[in-house]
């Protein structure tokens, strides 16, 4: 993509507005986050582009994955995986920028694979980080769209791409205002590639259910859900509803509304044992969800049935042999929807009957019922949801791998070598 002429000037200007606005900011705003405890206590001058690792191996190829936050950190480790799977040896790193996500991903990474705090997007902060790491590649997740960084980059004849590009429509418009579009402009056409990724993105927040041991997550449907749990457990005595709130801050309410309802629950961060009168298990812990699914037949998508959420991923549940159903509002993840009925007939025909689009709460409770009721659906819906994904997973896995050759190993040993 090649902005204007005009949008070109503008952009410059606007750019180098920003710039200057960025550097004298960024002392007071990494200030203000640690005060707010948004920073890590030792690790924040990470923060400022000053590394807390040593660069492996000098002038050789290095690969930079940046995520914002769990689940764009989530959505990177199959492709982090597969790069030291197929090449052991090659310097990765691998930032994000919320703490939160920090205390999973680090947990989750490859031996070998460095983690660090994602610089402020500060001239200062970005020219330190990339003049020390020295990275061939930089691959964004999804809408890390940082003037600083991809200009800095570009300059530096670093290639840029963007995985999973979305955005949702109130991004879109704010992002389309006039006098920023000249700005995304000049930053699109420094990047060098936007590949689709979101067949392998973190799961975000969902319902799920199993019999006999019934379990249930929900997302933002909570208290909807509740009901329809409560009408389930007439004909599933076992019922246990797990839920799984937007934010972990949301259960402070949310059990005050259950204490309230009489109903027994458990916190999961109290390690608590369920018992046979336990009803509602919370999640109000990070980074489990992947486990949980390995448990669970079904999965309800619960963003997808509210407008103006874009969408909630299913692909963990998928990949993990979970039957999932969804609402109308699929948002950016219809192209995988489709993608995975059309992988193959057979797919189809099953993932047709797996994802089964409800509108509302009384659709969604006889669907569930259904579905209970009839193990030979539920197990073929399970299966296709798991084969399709699998199909179409590895060949995004492989795509993203050829870019990574092609653009971060390849290019740079040929400099070396010419």
């Amino acid at each position: 993509m090649r902005p204007t002429r005009a949008a070109s000037r503008g952009g410059w200007a606007l750019y180098e507005l920003y710039r200057t606005t960025s550097r004298v900011a960024a002392p007071a705003v990494l200030l203000w986050r640690r005060l707010q405890g948004l920073e890590h206590p030792t690790r924040w001058p990470e923060r400022l582009g000053r590394p807390s690792a040593a660069r492996p191996r000098p002038g050789s190829p290095l690969v930079w994955f940046h995520a914002v936050s769990l689940g764009e950190g989530m959505a990177a480790l199959p492709i982090v995986r597969h790069c030291v799977r197929l090449r052991p040896g090659l310097p990765v790193l691998f930032t994000t920028t919320t703490l939160s996500s920090s205390e999973v991903i680090m947990d989750l990474l490859p031996d070998g694979v460095i983690y660090q705090f994602a610089p402020l997007d500060c001239p200062t902060a970005i020219d330190s980080f990339i003049g020390y790491w020295k990275p061939s590649l930089v691959l964004l997740l999804e809408s890390e769209l940082w003037p600083n960084l991809i200009m800095s980059a570009a300059a530096k004849g670093i290639a840029v791409a963007l995985l999973n590009a979305r955005i949702s429509l109130k991004s879109f418009n704010h992002w389309s205002m006039p006098l920023m579009f000249p700005l995304v402009s000049l930053m699109l056409s420094k990047l060098s590639l936007v590949v689709p990724l979101s067949t392998i993105q973190a799961v975000r927040f969902q319902l799920l259910h199993t019999p006999p041991g019934i379990i249930h997550f929900a997302g933002d449907l909570k208290y909807v859900i509740l009901r329809i749990h409560e009408e389930l457990v007439n004909v599933y005595p076992v019922l246990l509803l797990i839920l799984v709130p937007r934010h972990p801050e949301d259960c402070k309410n949310i059990s005050l509304a259950l204490k309230k309802q009489k109903v027994n629950f458990v916190l999961r961060s109290t390690r608590e044992v369920v018992s046979s009168i336990t009803r509602v298990y919370m999640v109000d812990t990070l980074g489990e969800l992947r486990m949980l699914y390995r448990v669970t037949p079904i999965a309800v998508v619960g963003g997808s049935f509210l407008p103006g959420l874009a969408g909630h991923n299913f692909s963990e549940a998928a990949a993990a042999g979970c039957a999932v159903m969804t609402g109308p509002h699929v948002g950016h993840f219809y192209h995988m929807l489709v993608e995975m009925w059309q992988i193959n007939p057979l797919a189809v025909k099953q993932s047709v009957l797996l994802f089964i689009q409800v509108s509302g709460e009384f659709e969604l409770l006889q669907t569930l019922k259904e579905l209970l009721g009839d193990a030979s659906t539920l197990g073929a819906r399970q299966r296709a949801a798991k084969d399709a994904f699998s199909i179409m997973s590895d060949g995004v896995v492989n795509r993203v791998w050829d870019l990574v050759c092609r653009l971060g190993i390849d290019s740079q040993t040929n400099t070396l070598s010419s």
